[in-house]
């Protein structure tokens, strides 16, 4: 036999349909990355970095000058505190002195006042007189 009639004695076979493939083929698992282009410079974040530095320094600075400020200002109102306290417990003590009863007696004596020999009171209700008072008698 010859090939020939070797393919003529086969019997023909109906085609086979073939399963449906995807419309595309699936995506390879590896594929070959592009370096990134350099996009931005670090410029502007060192920059920013840097302002953020500066605004911090300046804020502990103006901090610690106004409490310092304060602090002087306290140490002068505390000072002055104790002046005033000081003056204040010397004026006491001339009014305590000058309120004493021989001061007292001496003043009003002085302007022509002399003691009482009696005492004596006034009832508002009906207008008497209570008491013993006798007139007081003339220095001198």
């Amino acid at each position: 036999m010859s090939a020939a009639t070797a393919r003529a004695a086969a019997p023909q076979q109906a085609p086979r349909p073939r399963p449906s493939a995807p419309a595309t083929p699936p995506a390879p698992r590896l594929r070959v990355v592009a370096t990134p282009a350099q996009a931005r410079t670090r410029v502007p974040f060192v920059l920013a970095c840097m302002a953020v530095l500066a605004a911090a320094l300046l804020a502990a600075l103006l901090l610690n000058t106004s409490t310092a400020a304060q602090a002087f200002e306290r140490y002068t109102l505390t000072n002055k505190l104790a002046r005033m306290q000081q003056d204040q417990a010397e004026l006491q003590a001339q009014l305590d002195a000058k309120s004493s009863p021989a001061n007292l007696a001496a003043a009003a004596r002085a302007i022509g006042m002399v003691p009482a020999n009696g005492t004596g009171w006034l009832r508002l209700s009906d207008g008497s007189v209570q008491g013993a008072p006798a007139p007081a008698k003339a220095a001198g």
